[in-house]
């Protein structure tokens, strides 16, 4: 049959140059000696006739022995010239893949048998994997014991280090094992002394394969590498079985003498190229072997054979099966050639071998290579289309009744099947889930650059929930979230950070980022609009869904909002009105005081300190005049930090007004304006009927655009408007202070400033960062009450990140 195939490649003399990716050397007397495909020394030399029996001889005679190295010389120069000279690289990769891979599936005949492989290649790996050679033998090591010694310990540190949960597998595979072979023993054994008596007779690799695929041709190619690859590792763990035990034991040491272990143990420090070079292709086997068996396990409702990746590795997975084999082949020849020549010729032939070795290795790995990148390519798209299944059932997870929030929280939190998910920042243990069964659950879902600000405030108003009672009296736990985006590599500086995070919190925490899975992430991003901004998903006890986002009703109403639903949302809405608390809360006792007094106030906003001085002077001036109580409070900017702390510095230097030390209170004065008209347009009540959310927008947009201010009276919020017009109004007081005695000081102050107002003709704009999440469609100007337009901008000031930067 080969020399059919020689004979055909000859006639094809443009071919045998040809670069072909996978097949190896078949096209000359060169190749075939060093793929194994020339006849065997030993049936050359006739060593298994009555007479002439030089290797008996040369075990009790030196001198034949050196006649022998020296009949090895002529073929091993000629070998080592042609290494030297690269033409055996070029013979390397001329070969005809289709002439070869034809007779390989004129052997494949699959009749329906199956079996799992697994559990037969782990026993297999078990094999090799303590009969191959310490790659490490001393140079000057002449004793067995010292191997023996390194098998005793590679085994004992195998039991100390394998965990329960090994042993259980390790089992598993065994008693699997076992059944398998129940029904393919005879096959395993056949296809041993097969592979052994072709080795020992002269076959080449090449015939010797293709007689292995006849006898396996019913399997599948899975089945087809393993089975022979089982025959293989029965020889060669025979042979190390021998070489670690026979010191010890004394049937071992008999058969061993009979195997010439003894003596190529002693001489194993020159056999060392060999060994290593075994040690190596065997590795490589078994690395490849377990890349095919990847393959079969590719869900095929993720991954077809249409898929390209898929494609091209089934059509290759014959090809690498076959060179597979091929490697075996020249595994098992390597040690019957020890076994039954003696050390001298290994010792003689081994630079020559163990190029062959390497030469099949780098072949192997080629194809290795080429079953990665496509499994990769696979795993791709079955992480792709899992996610996309995931993403699309993520809301039905919340459309479904469930008994309790544990399937629901696991995965979400959980995805890691961590027994011990969550961290509880009271108690700063590690807890189970169980912790939230049946109980009122607000995620709270950020990045890791969470402000201290915004933790300080949460926790403020995380405590007041808990002032009385126990913990399970508390209406609802906090678990933290992190978000970490799944694209960048996640460093110790992030772990740090997430540390300090996650121990400074008094609710839950998710133990580690990577229990929330890519998938998790994306689906949170897609159902709640998660950017980078913190959310709050509130879930009741069974799990289901009570508010996408009740982060903005927590800044506005503090637990007084729960059960967060937008039903409560509203109703909160509904007894809410145009006034000064609405804006500070319960922040400032001073201010709080001051409205219950009926005091005018002014709140005023911005940078500017020369407008600062300029309107406080007026301001103070003005109600001087017109003999009313007036006070006034600095409550800065919604970014420009920087500019907002000098600001603050100069009005207390020269006592301007009453201002807010806590640079806290600045940004949540402003988050909390910012969270109203969020709450507003999450309940698509973003319209100019909605007399609040027309003076949030205006608030916003003087923001905007500079410096600002509001009267009030007590609760009471008269007028707002820009810097320019609200300090030019007390500036000319003594042209309205004659409507003053008619109209009265509220009406007459509105009426000057509307005139100037809409004189002025401002211009109203707003920001909606990205990482705000739900942005509107449209909006309508608080001013003239037309559609604005819409635009993309792109901002780099430095200091600030979009419509509100915490400080």
């Amino acid at each position: 049959m080969v020399n059919s195939a020689m004979n055909q490649l000859q006639q094809q003399p443009t071919q045998q140059h040809q670069q072909q990716p996978f097949m190896g050397p078949m096209t000359n007397s060169v190749a075939q000696q060093l793929l194994g495909m020339s006849p065997n020394p030993m049936h050359q030399q006739q060593l298994m006739g009555p007479k002439n029996n030089q290797t008996l001889s040369s075990m009790t005679n030196p001198m034949h022995a050196s006649r022998q190295h020296e009949m090895m010389n002529p073929m091993h120069n000629q070998m080592k010239q042609l290494m030297n000279s690269g033409e055996i690289n070029s013979v390397f990769s001329a070969s005809d893949d289709n002439v070869i891979m034809r007779q390989v599936m004129d052997t494949h005949l699959p009749d329906g048998t199956d079996f799992d492989v697994k559990p037969l290649v782990h026993i297999v790996e078990e094999i090799l994997r303590h009969a191959t050679i310490n790659a490490t033998i001393d140079a000057d090591s002449t004793s067995m014991v010292a191997h023996t010694d390194v098998g005793k310990l590679e085994g004992k540190s195998y039991q100390t280090n394998a965990s329960l949960t090994d042993a259980r597998q390790i089992h598993a595979h065994q008693t699997n094992a076992v059944l398998i072979l129940n029904s393919l023993a005879h096959i395993i054994d056949k296809l041993a002394c097969e592979m052994a008596f072709k080795c020992l007779s002269g076959g080449d690799g090449h015939t010797t394969a293709i007689s292995l695929f006849h006898d396996v041709g019913n399997f599948h190619w899975d089945a087809k590498l393993a089975l022979i690859l089982a025959a293989f590792a029965l020889n060669y763990g025979e042979f190390w079985l021998l070489a670690q035990i026979y010191s010890t034991n004394h049937l071992a040491k008999s058969m061993a003498i009979l195997r010439q272990v003894p003596k190529i143990m002693e001489h194993s420090a020159p056999l060392k190229p060999k060994f290593d070079a075994l040690n190596k292709l065997i590795h490589s086997i078994i690395e490849l072997t377990q890349f095919i068996l990847k393959f079969k396990d590719i869900p095929s409702r993720y991954v077809g054979a249409d898929v390209p990746a898929m494609a091209r590795a089934l059509n290759t997975i014959p090809t690498a099966v076959y060179w597979n084999v091929r490697g075996i082949i020249a595994c098992a020849a390597q040690i019957s050639s020890l076994t039954s020549m003696g050390h001298e010729y290994g010792i003689s032939s081994s630079e020559m071998q163990s190029w062959e070795l390497s030469s099949l290795n780098s072949k192997i790995n080629y194809l290795l290579d080429f079953f990665k990148k496509q499994l990769e390519e696979c795993n791709r798209v079955i992480g792709d289309k899992q996610e996309a299944d995931f993403r699309n059932s993520f809301n039905q997870l919340f459309e479904t009744i469930h008994i309790d929030n544990m399937k629901v929280l696991k995965i979400l939190l959980n995805s890691n099947d961590d027994p011990l998910p969550l961290f509880d920042g009271a108690i700063k243990k590690r807890v189970g889930l169980e912790v939230l069964r049946k109980r009122n659950v607000l995620l709270l879902i950020s990045g890791l650059d969470m402000s201290r600000d915004e933790l300080s405030i949460l926790e403020q108003i995380y405590s007041e929930s808990r002032v009385q009672g126990s913990r399970m009296d508390a209406l609802y736990e906090v678990v933290w979230v992190p978000i970490v985006d799944p694209y960048v590599e996640y460093t110790e500086a992030m772990n740090i950070q997430f540390e300090d995070m996650k121990n400074g919190m008094p609710w839950y925490s998710v133990y580690h980022p990577s229990n929330v899975n890519r998938a998790v992430k994306k689906s949170i991003g897609d159902r709640w609009h998660f950017r980078s901004k913190p959310i709050l998903v509130v879930l009741d006890p069974q799990g289901r869904e009570l508010s996408p986002n009740a982060i903005h009703m927590m800044w506005i109403w503090g637990s007084t909002a729960f059960p967060f639903t937008t039903t409560r949302e509203e109703a909160l809405w509904s007894q809410e009105t145009w006034r000064l608390e609405l804006l500070v809360s319960g922040m400032d006792p001073t201010i709080l005081n001051w409205i219950r007094e009926d005091k005018y106030i002014f709140l005023y906003g911005g940078d500017d300190i020369e407008w600062i001085r300029k309107f406080t002077s007026s301001a103070r001036a003005m109600a001087t005049a017109a003999r009313i109580p007036l006070e006034m409070a600095y409550v800065g900017k919604s970014k420009k930090r920087e500019n907002v702390r000098r600001a603050i510095a100069a009005i207390n230097v020269e006592k301007h007004s009453y201002c807010w030390q806590d640079t806290t209170l600045v940004w949540f004065f402003w988050t909390r304006i910012e969270s109203m008209l969020f709450s507003k347009i999450q309940l698509r009540r973003a319209d100019d009927q909605d007399l609040i959310m027309l003076q949030i927008k205006k608030l916003l947009s003087y923001d905007k655009d500079g410096s600002w201010a509001m009267l009030c009276k007590g609760s009471q919020i008269l007028t707002n408007g820009h810097g320019s017009t609200m300090t030019q109004t007390p500036v000319d007081f003594d042209l309205w202070k004659e409507h003053i005695p008619t109209k009265g000081f509220d009406l007459s102050f509105k009426d000057y400033h509307d005139k100037l107002h809409v004189a002025a003709n401002n211009c109203s704009r707003f920001e909606f960062p990205i990482a705000a999440g739900r942005i509107p469609e449209n909006m309508h100007c608080p001013e003239c009450h037309r559609r604005m337009e819409k635009h993309i901008a792109f901002l780099c000031c430095h200091d600030q990140t979009g419509l509100l930067e915490p400080y």
